[in-house]
C-alpha cells in the first residue's frame, strides 16, 4: 500500500492508518528530516525480526536505531543523560542526527548489542514524528540503501515502493528524499564523538 502525506499537514487518518499497521506487526517505510527510512514497532519481536531480515543485519547490529517524540521519550528508554549531553541533544533536535546513548532495562534486549547501547533519533519530520506520537512510543527504524554503487540511498518513494511493496506493509510518499544520512554521535564516552559525518551539522 502507497500512501502520501504532506510535511505540512499529514493527514491524521493516514496517520493512524500507519499507527495500526505498526502495533500489528507490520514494517513501514517513511521519510526522515534525511533518506528514507524502514522501520517496525519495537515492542513486536517477529517484526524486528523480519526488519533484520529484510535489511540483512543482525537485530543487535548499531545501525538499528529508535526515532522517539521528544526528550522525554527518549529519557523512557536510556539511563540518566549528563547535562552536557541533554544540552546538547536539546539544541541540536529534532534535526539530523543520530545520538548513541546507553540504553535501559525498557530497550528490549532483541536489539541491544553487548556494549548496551542505542541510537536516538528525533528528526524534524512532521510526518514521521505524528506517526510515533500516535503509536505511544518509539520505532525502531534503520535506512534504506540504494543497490546503485554510486547512489547510496533511494530518494524517490515511488521507486522505494515498486522495490518493497511485496517485502513491506505500508510505504509512506512523503516527497523525495535526501540521499545524505544522519550525523552521529557517540555520547557514551566521557566527550561526545562525531562517528559519522551526515547531513547534521552539531551545534555546541
Amino acid at each position: 500500500m502507497l500512501l502520501k502525506l504532506y510535511r505540512d499537514n499529514p493527514s491524521q487518518k493516514h496517520i493512524r492508518r500507519t499507527a495500526d499497521v505498526l502495533r500489528e506487526g507490520g514494517i513501514v517505510i517513511y521519510p526522515t528530516d534525511t533518506v528514507y527510512g524502514l522501520g517496525c514497532d519495537m515492542f513486536k519481536p517477529r517484526a524486528v525480526e523480519r526488519l533484520a531480515r529484510l535489511k540483512g543485519v543482525d537485530p543487535r547490529n548499531p545501525d538499528l536505531s529508535l526515532i522517539c517524540y521528544d526528550m522525554s521519550q527518549v529519557a523512557q528508554f536510556t539511563v540518566p543523560l549528563s547535562n552536557t549531553v541533554f544540552r546538547l541533544m536539546k539544541k541540536n533536535l529534532p534535526g539530523p542526527f543520530t545520538f548513541i546513548l546507553t540504553a535501559n532495562h525498557q530497550v528490549p534486549k532483541i536489539f541491544q548489542g553487548n556494549k548496551k547501547t542505542v541510537g536516538i533519533r528525533i528528526p524534524d519530520n512532521p510526518i514521521l514524528l505524528e506517526i510515533v506520537r500516535e503509536l505511544g512510543h518509539p520505532i525502531l527504524t534503520t535506512s534504506i540503501h540504494d543497490d546503485d554503487e554510486i547512489i547510496e540511498y533511494t530518494t524517490d518513494p515511488e521507486l522505494i515502493y515498486e522495490k518493497y511493496r511485496k517485502q513491506v506493509d505500508l510505504v509512506i510518499d512523503g516527497g523525495y528524499g535526501s540521499n545524505e544520512p544522519s550525523t552521529v554521535v557517540d555520547c557514551t564516552g566521557d566527550e561526545p564523538v562525531i562517528v559519522r559525518e551526515g547531513t547534521g551539522i552539531l551545534v555546541e
